[in-house]
């Protein structure tokens, strides 16, 4: 089973923030800050960001790809 197959199974196409944080082991105050920066590591995982509305998801097939590549 791949990296994404895992991460749909869980979580669904959508990772929420508090998702993320969870998967990544950091609190969601440390992350969100953490995307806010202007580093490579925003900038990385923020091509991973979708907003629906007025919440922020992370697409399921790029968190896979990012962490496959860490």
């Amino acid at each position: 089973m791949t990296t994404e197959e895992q991460l749909i199974e869980r979580y669904g196409p959508l990772l929420s923030l508090i998702d993320l944080s969870e998967l990544l082991k950091r609190s969601p105050d440390g992350l969100r800050i953490s995307l806010r920066s202007q580093t490579e590591f925003a900038e990385q995982w923020n091509a991973a960001r979708r907003k629906v509305g007025r919440r922020v998801y992370f697409r399921a097939s790029v968190v896979a790809d990012l962490i496959d590549a860490a």
